[in-house]
């Protein structure tokens, strides 16, 4: 049965990315979709690319093994979108086009911006897109009882191309499609098993957490902080670290905060946001009581029998909601569970690649010596797409035997330790120049990628990626705890050793789009104003370079690019 429905699914899901795709060779159809959705639409759309199926399983299984830090971890993520919707979303809709370079360069107008926000955007989600693809042997061989490397191989294979195929073809609202759909089947079937489980305790949390307790043999520490890093020389450092991570990262990787430039004005982005953050907070809770629930019914022991970071708790949690045997409607209602699953994995990996290939289209080769048309762009954007997905296919198969919690666990650094300052100071500090921003990208992605290799995730313990080496020297499971500071540090430091002219002109260049970028509005009307290019070239507005504003607002020209 879940063979047929993964079938179908894959089917329907096509078919509706050719459907809502664009219409015809518009950039502002395929990056934005013309701003067509409503806000319930959109949010829900952040909400799928937000809950990646590394967050659904990975979280499962920390919240069954450790109790009370895992559930910490899922309250974090949805306060890392909360995050977002205050502080960040409504400036990044003002200041952003299509991708994050376009936010950084509004400006600060230049090529080596823009090359630099797309080396980030692609060193922090290639690690999440492996993740997922190795993850699809391996959820598929579960679930369809296949033991087999070479079956494994197979479905990455074949799914990856699924998923680039979604990307190319879909644009950003055949995506967002796939992601609507993927969040109302994963938020109906989680509550569903929710409250079975809570059933089965006669909806008494207080009884469900007692006998999760003592059936993951730990007893009382399981409801308490700490038993996620017992083996850390400093764990509560550790902690810290991990949550700031969280916290800081997740909402600010480009393929979340790409979805804030297809709202059409400020308001629609505040409603968008509010389902988004409403969503996940109520999916946080569902998996919360999902994976204690798998703890109480089966107990440690067989949790980390099926997988040892306990990966496939939430299948074993939702199965066991349904008791030992199932009749034919909670079978298909357990059905109805993997196929979300299922498609989780397409839709998280479908956005990355988009993610990805737009900054390689629209950031590297659309500004390069020689500016693209709409129609070679968009043909750009479709052939990076593969260029993309494919090496990234090839890589999940090679290292899909692996632990690949690092990688994972990478992707959130960069979030927090690269992307969340450049664009904090980048959207809010007057001071902040093209040096601190160079700085803040390039330093702090080398050093999240030199201490990342001195964790315990990487080497020195048996759950790690190199089991059988030792080259572990870094005492915390991330590196937020020193990456995070040095982020922020970085971009002051570029900032305060630029040259004072140079400094004072980049001022002058945000203070002309100040109020554009953090209230979308424009200190003077001109309709016929110019605008320049990335390298200087002057120009008239025209129709492909002006963002979707509220109704009567005219679009802030781009300052003078630096000389």
């Amino acid at each position: 049965m879940s063979l047929v429905a993964f079938t179908a699914v894959a089917t329907v899901t096509l078919l509706l990315c050719i459907v809502t795709g664009p219409d015809r060779d518009n950039l502002e159809e395929f990056y934005t979709g013309f701003g067509r959705l409503s806000p319930m639409g959109n949010g829900l759309a952040v909400a799928g690319d937000y809950i990646s199926a590394a967050t659904v399983l990975g979280t499962g299984g920390i919240i069954a093994l450790t109790g009370y830090d895992g559930v910490v971890l899922a309250l974090s993520t949805a306060l890392s979108l909360m995050l977002l919707m205050f502080l960040l979303a409504e400036p990044l809709r003002n200041a952003g086009r299509f991708t994050m370079g376009d936010a950084l360069a509004r400006r600060m107008p230049g090529r080596a911006v823009r090359i630099a926000a797309c080396a980030t955007t692609l060193t922090a989600l290639v690690p999440l897109m492996l993740v997922q693809l190795a993850g699809t042997g391996d959820l598929l061989a579960f679930l369809l009882g296949f033991t087999s490397q070479g079956f494994k191989t197979g479905c990455v294979v074949a799914l990856g191309a699924l998923m680039i195929s979604y990307a190319a073809i879909g644009g950003m609202k055949g995506t967002a499609v796939i992601q609507i759909v993927k969040m109302v089947m994963l938020l109906g079937s989680g509550t569903v098993v929710a409250g079975l489980l809570l059933h089965r305790f006669d909806w008494n949390p207080g009884t469900l957490l007692a006998t999760a307790a003592r059936q993951s043999d730990a007893g009382s520490a399981y409801l308490k902080p700490g038993m996620e890093f017992t083996d850390s020389p400093l764990p509560r450092m550790d902690m810290i670290s991990s949550q700031l991570t969280v916290v800081l990262g997740a909402a600010c990787l480009p393929h979340v905060t790409m979805r804030m430039y297809t709202a059409r004005h400020a308001r629609e982005v505040r409603r968008s946001m509010t389902w988004a953050v409403s969503s996940v907070g109520f999916f946080a809770l569902i998996v919360s009581v999902v994976g204690i629930g798998a703890t109480a019914l089966l107990g440690r022991s067989a949790i980390t029998a099926a997988h040892p970071q306990g990966n496939t708790a939430y299948l074993l949690g939702a199965r066991a909601a349904f008791g030992p045997t199932m009749s034919t409607t909670e079978a298909l209602l357990f059905t109805t569970v993997t196929t979300a699953l299922f498609l989780t994995l397409l839709a998280s990996v479908a956005g990355a690649i988009l993610a990805c290939a737009n900054s390689l289209a629209h950031d590297v080769f659309a500004y390069g010596r020689r500016q693209l048309g709409e129609r070679a762009e968009l043909r750009t954007v479709r052939i990076t797409a593969l260029a993309v997905g494919a090496p990234a296919i090839v890589l999940a198969t090679l290292v899909q035997h692996r632990n690949l919690q690092p990688l994972v666990t990478l992707s959130f650094c960069l979030g927090a330790s690269a992307l969340a300052p450049a664009l904090v100071y980048s959207l809010f500090w007057r001071r902040f120049t093209r040096a601190g921003l160079m700085w803040t990208l390039l330093g702090s992605t080398a050093v999240c990628l030199a201490l990342m290799t001195g964790t315990n995730l990487v080497s020195g313990s048996p759950g790690s990626a190199f089991p059988g080496h030792d080259f572990n020297w870094f005492p915390f499971t991330t590196t937020g705890i020193v990456s995070v500071p040095l982020g922020f540090l970085f971009g002051w430091l570029g900032t305060v050793l630029t040259p004072a002219r140079s400094a004072a002109e980049q001022r002058r260049r945000y203070e002309a789009v100040e109020e554009w970028i953090l209230a979308g509005a424009v200190r003077r009307t001109d309709p016929g104003a110019v605008r320049q290019t990335d390298h200087g070239a002057v120009r008239r507005t025209d129709p492909r370079a002006v963002q979707q504003t509220d109704p009567g607002a005219v679009q802030q020209p781009n300052p003078a690019p630096e000389r």
